[in-house]
C-alpha cells in the first residue's frame, strides 16, 4: 500500500468512527429526553398526588348532597371536574368537603357544584375565619388589688383577687357585687371531672401548671379516633384540626386564656381559679399561630367532638370565642348535629359594637336551640364598648373586659372581648352538669338563660335583659 492509500484508508475509518460516536450520543439523548418525557406524562396523569403550597392545602368548597347521591359518586363527579373529595364530614349525612386541583377560584368552584342540582342541595365556599381583636396585656402590668370580702369558701390561688368577674368588692374602679357570684355558685359545687367542655379555638396549653389537673386524656376504653379520609390519630388529649394531628397545643394564646376562665385548677395555691375548681378541657384547635382558621377545619372540628360523644366521652359544652359575618349552612348543620348529641353550642357575639339583629355575626347567630350567644360587660355591669349586641339574637351577658386568665407557657394575662365573656357562660352551663348530671342540654341552656341579674344597662340591649348568675343557675 503506498503513502497517499494509507491516509485515505486512515481518514475514512476515522471519519466513520467518529460518526459511530455521534450516532450513539444521539440515542443517549433521545433516551434521555424519552424518560423526562415519561415522566412528565405520569405527573400529570395523577394530578391528586402533585404537592400543593401550604397556603393552598384547604378544601375550597363545602357541599352537601342529595339523600340519593352516595360517596363513591360524588367522588366521580369530582374525578371529572380534576377535584378529589377531601373529606367526609360524618357528623351531617352528605356533607363533604372538596378540594379543587386546578387552583380555580373558591366561589367558581362552589358554583359549579350549586349548579348540578340534581346533586347537591347547596355548596359554599370555604371561608377564613379570624379572631376577633382582643387587648390583652401581660398579668405583670396588673396592680396590687384590695382583698377581697371575707366569705365561707375563698380558694387560696393568689391571684383570685385580681379576678373581678368572679368576685367584684369595687376593685380598680369597679362596682362591688357587678360579678356572676362564683363564691356562692361553690358552696353547692365546684365542678366536676366527669363533665367534658370542648374549646373550638387555637388550641390549649395542656402543660399549664395552672389546669394541667383538668385537661382531658383519652380514656383508655375509648378507641383512638379514626377518619376514613384523613386517618387515625392517637387523640390523647385532642385534637389538631389545622394541620390534621392529634397535637392540639395552642400556639397563639387565645384559646388557652379561655380554657383557663372555664377550668383552671382552683384552690391548688396557684395563678388564678377557673369557675370549675374540676372539669375536664378537651383542646379542638382549628386556627393556628395567626388566630385564623377556616370554616371546614372548625367544622372538622366538631365533627371529632360529636365522634368522642358517640364513643362514650361525656363532652357537653362547646365554647366558640370566634365569629364571622359569613354565614355557612355546613357549619351551622354540624352544630345542629352537635346539639342533637346533647352539646350545648356556646358562642362569642362579636367585638364590633354592632347590632347583630341587623348585621348578623356567626356563630352566634344562628338560631338553633342548642346555640347560646354572649355579650360582654366591664366591671360597673356596663355593655362593653366594644361588645356586639342584639334585643333578638343576643342572649346574655357576661363578664369581658380587663378579664386574667391562663396563656402561653406558665405565663397568665388580662384580655378584653366577647371571647372572654362566653367562656364564663360556658363555665357556668359545666356546674349545672356537674351538680345535675343527668339533666338535659336543653334544660341547661333554658336555666342558665333564665338565671341573670336584669341590668338597666342591657334593657333592648340582650334578649335576657340580664347578666349570668351562677348561684341562680344551680338553684333547682
Amino acid at each position: 500500500m503506498n503513502r497517499n492509500n494509507f491516509w485515505i484508508h486512515l481518514t475514512v475509518a476515522v471519519v466513520i468512527i467518529s460518526m459511530a460516536a455521534i450516532l450513539g450520543q444521539v440515542r443517549n439523548w433521545r433516551s434521555s429526553l424519552r424518560g423526562d418525557s415519561a415522566k412528565v406524562i405520569k405527573s400529570t396523569a395523577k394530578p391528586s398526588a402533585a404537592k400543593r403550597p401550604a397556603e393552598e392545602k384547604e378544601p375550597e368548597v363545602l357541599v352537601k348532597l342529595r339523600p340519593n347521591i352516595s360517596l363513591s359518586e360524588i367522588k366521580k363527579i369530582a374525578a371529572k371536574n380534576n377535584d378529589r373529595v377531601e373529606d367526609e364530614i360524618e357528623s351531617v349525612k352528605g356533607l363533604v368537603a372538596i378540594d379543587d386541583l386546578d387552583n380555580l377560584a373558591a366561589d367558581k368552584v362552589a358554583a359549579q357544584y350549586a349548579a348540578m342540582s340534581d346533586a347537591v342541595i347547596y355548596a359554599e365556599a370555604n371561608n377564613k375565619i379570624e379572631l376577633d381583636p382582643i387587648e390583652s396585656l401581660p398579668a405583670s402590668v396588673l396592680v396590687d388589688l384590695e382583698e377581697s370580702a371575707p366569705s365561707a369558701l375563698m380558694p387560696n390561688d393568689p391571684m383570685f383577687k385580681d379576678q373581678w368577674a368572679l368576685n367584684n368588692v369595687g376593685q380598680n374602679g369597679g362596682k362591688s357585687e357587678s360579678d356572676i357570684r362564683a363564691i356562692k355558685a361553690w358552696l353547692k359545687t365546684q365542678g366536676s371531672s366527669d363533665v367534658v367542655v370542648a374549646v373550638l379555638d387555637s388550641g390549649v396549653n395542656y402543660k399549664h401548671t395552672d389546669f394541667a389537673a383538668n385537661m382531658w386524656v383519652r380514656p383508655d376504653n375509648v378507641p383512638v379516633y379514626k377518619d376514613d379520609e384523613l386517618g387515625t390519630f392517637d387523640d390523647l388529649h385532642g385534637f389538631n384540626a389545622v394541620d390534621n394531628l392529634s397535637d392540639p397545643m395552642d400556639d397563639n394564646g387565645h384559646g388557652t386564656h379561655c380554657a383557663g376562665i372555664i377550668g383552671a385548677e382552683g384552690n391548688n395555691d396557684e395563678g388564678i381559679t377557673g369557675i370549675n375548681w374540676k372539669v375536664e378541657i378537651m383542646p379542638l384547635k382549628f386556627m393556628g399561630r395567626g388566630g385564623f382558621g377556616t370554616t371546614k377545619d372548625a367544622i372538622e372540628a366538631i365533627n371529632y367532638a360529636i365522634d368522642r360523644k358517640r364513643a362514650g366521652v361525656n363532652v357537653k359544652v362547646i365554647n366558640a370565642s370566634w365569629g364571622s359575618t359569613l354565614s355557612s349552612k355546613a357549619l351551622e348543620d354540624t352544630i345542629r348535629a352537635a346539639g342533637e348529641e346533647g352539646i350545648l353550642f356556646v358562642a362569642a357575639s362579636g367585638n364590633n359594637s354592632t347590632n347583630n339583629d341587623r348585621r348578623p355575626h356567626y356563630p352566634s347567630n344562628y338560631n338553633l336551640p342548642n346555640v347560646i350567644s354572649v355579650a360582654a360587660l366591664d366591671r360597673t355591669d356596663n355593655l362593653a364598648s366594644f361588645s356586639n349586641f342584639g334585643a333578638k339574637t343576643v342572649h346574655v351577658a357576661a363578664p369581658g373586659r380587663d378579664i386574667l386568665s391562663t396563656w402561653l407557657n406558665d405565663d397568665y394575662r388580662e384580655a378584653s372581648g366577647t371571647s372572654m365573656a362566653t367562656p364564663y357562660v360556658a363555665g357556668i352551663a359545666a356546674l349545672i352538669w356537674s351538680s345535675e348530671p343527668k339533666i338535659t342540654m336543653e334544660k341547661v341552656r333554658e336555666r342558665v338563660l333564665k338565671s341573670t341579674d336584669k341590668l338597666d344597662s342591657l334593657t333592648g340591649k340582650v334578649e335576657s335583659g340580664g347578666r349570668i348568675n351562677a348561684e341562680k343557675a344551680l338553684e333547682n
